[in-house]
């Protein structure tokens, strides 16, 4: 299934419009973000299910790069799908959670699928998710917590976490990563403190220079590997690790195909939940999903790690440890399947920006094999 997806992708991207524009009309709409649908991350990865599902039950699909990354340019790229016959309009990530707030009363006739977010007003001084509205999130602390213990388990004892902004997503990730490294180094009978991470945002999700000297400082520093969870922040640590010769864990998709430094991925299963939504909608079961926030998570396929490699159905997607393997993965994440062991997701900050310090990572992760050191 994953080669058909791959090759119907492919082939979309050489035939989709990218500003919509046209006299065709189609059903299902995705509106990208700051990024395209060749992203490798958020915005491909929902575009994958949308050509997935449409493909698959023979239903007009496109998307939609906005002129302006902002609210109203959001808004406008929404008000052309629309025009073009939209039905179904797709929007990942949390800056569409204001312009979804708008259109949801602007359109409502029309089902949104709001990816990682729930709409609310400019000031946050209301959230309001109507019955048109589909509000997708994702337990990413648990995505977050396989990939920490993975890389512990791996043997690898000096981490590096580079997230992004510090959106709710973001921190997820981290906390999860941490809880991951704290409990694999705890199997292991290690000493308290014994795991170190270097824990840093770069307030962006760019690729830059900047972001690329701050992880060629982490590895020059003695760190194996750097949980880049920061969209096109990833690849300024893959050019570093490139350099460097040392590792990189991805997010939200499988980015072993971006560089030979990616080991494995955080990944969010977002092809499948738009699939799964989509179903919900022409199976007349949009109540399953309509004016409510659902979690995919571990229990319904909706985080992990890779476990196959697409193209080649004998390949082992954990080929890049040296000692986790697919039966270490399979019992870690049964644990989060069944609930025996569930991650902590939030926990308080007093910067307003959302900067955790080490004592508070520490205090609210109840951290002890796990030592932190936060640099902003």
């Amino acid at each position: 299934m994953k080669k058909i997806v791959a090759l119907f992708f492919l082939l979309s991207m050489s035939l989709m419009l990218l500003t919509g524009c046209g006299s065709d009309k189609h059903e299902i709409a995705l509106i990208t973000d700051k990024g395209n649908i060749d992203d490798k991350s958020f915005n491909q990865g929902s575009w994958e299910g949308v050509v997935e599902f449409a493909t698959a039950n023979k239903k007009t699909h496109q998307y939609i790069k906005p002129e302006e990354a902002n609210d109203a340019g959001y808004l406008a790229a929404i008000d052309l799908a629309v025009e073009g016959g939209a039905k179904i309009i797709v929007t990942p990530g949390f800056l569409f959670e204001v312009p979804i707030y708008e259109a949801q009363n602007r359109y409502p006739d029309v089902k949104f699928i709001l990816l990682d977010g729930t709409p609310h007003n400019a000031d946050y001084t209301d959230f309001q998710t109507n019955d048109n509205v589909a509000s997708i999130m994702y337990a990413e602390e648990q995505s977050g917590y396989l990939a920490g213990y993975a890389a512990v388990k791996d043997g690898m004892t000096n981490l590096g976490f580079m997230g992004g902004m510090a959106v709710p997503a973001v921190q997820a990730f981290g906390y999860g990563f941490l809880q991951g490294a704290e409990a694999a180094a705890a199997e292991l009978g290690l000493e308290d403190g014994a795991v170190s991470v270097l824990y840093h945002y770069t307030g962006d999700f760019a690729e830059t220079d900047t972001n690329k000297a701050t992880a060629k400082t982490m590895y020059h520093e003695g760190v194996e590997v750097i949980f880049a969870c920061g969209g096109s922040v990833g690849k300024s640590v893959m050019a570093a690790a490139a350099e460097a010769g040392t590792k990189v864990i991805g997010v939200d998709v499988d980015q072993r195909y971006d560089s030979d430094t990616v080991i494995t991925s955080a990944t969010k299963g977002l092809g499948a939940s738009v699939v799964a939504v989509l179903e919900s909608i022409y199976n007349d079961n949009w109540s399953e999903y309509a004016g409510k926030t659902t979690y995919f998570n571990a229990a319904n396929e909706g985080v992990g790690l890779p476990t196959e490699v697409i193209g080649d159905e004998n390949a082992d997607a954990f080929d890049r440890f040296e000692n986790f393997t697919k039966a270490d993965y399979d019992a870690v994440y049964s644990t989060l399947e069944n609930g025996s062991v569930v991650p902590v997701r939030e926990i308080t900050v007093e910067d307003p920006n959302g900067y955790a310090t080490a004592e508070e990572l520490v205090s609210g992760l109840n951290l002890v094999k796990v030592a932190v050191e936060t640099r902003q």
